[in-house]
């Protein structure tokens, strides 16, 4: 083991922190975890939010009007995050709204490779905390994501 190495600090530059719009104790809890670094370390916080594909019915599908307001409303919810964000003290945040597919593959595939963070910081998905069903998408991303991920309970 390399002694100088050791002695670096591990700091990250570059923050994105998921939110989901159903799950406010899980998004809650991560988003005090994840502005509290960027505020500290004085780094970029992107803040994303997926419109979910199963969020959407068939009929909903069919009505542009509907799909425009859950769209609306995950815009309002992301512009909230931002708002505390800067009420608490963060400099540099940038919105990010993103839809279609599975959650996990839109943030691994489409949000990680435009926004370029080096730390992920998600929830745990309270809703599933005491099932192993494959919708916990926290526990998903920290098994496949290319860069480190904190998973806040």
């Amino acid at each position: 083991m390399e002694n100088q190495k050791m002695q670096e600090p591990l700091v990250y530059r570059r923050i994105l922190l998921t939110v989901d719009e159903d799950d406010n104790t899980s998004s809650e809890r991560a988003f005090r975890y994840a502005t509290t670094l960027a505020r500290d370390y004085d780094v970029p916080l992107g803040i994303c939010s997926v419109l979910e594909s199963e969020d959407i019915n068939i009929f909903d599908s069919l009505t542009p009007s509907k799909i425009q307001a859950k769209r609306k409303h995950v815009e309002e919810v992301v512009a909230e995050y931002v708002q505390l964000a800067e009420q608490r003290g963060v400099k540099q945040i940038e919105p990010l709204v993103y839809e279609g597919g599975d959650v996990d593959d839109v943030i691994l595939e489409q949000v990680i490779p435009e926004f370029k963070p080096d730390l992920l910081v998600t929830g745990a998905d309270t809703e599933f905390a005491h099932s192993k069903i494959a919708g916990a998408i926290g526990p998903r991303l920290a098994r496949k994501a290319p860069i480190s991920v904190i998973v806040v309970r």
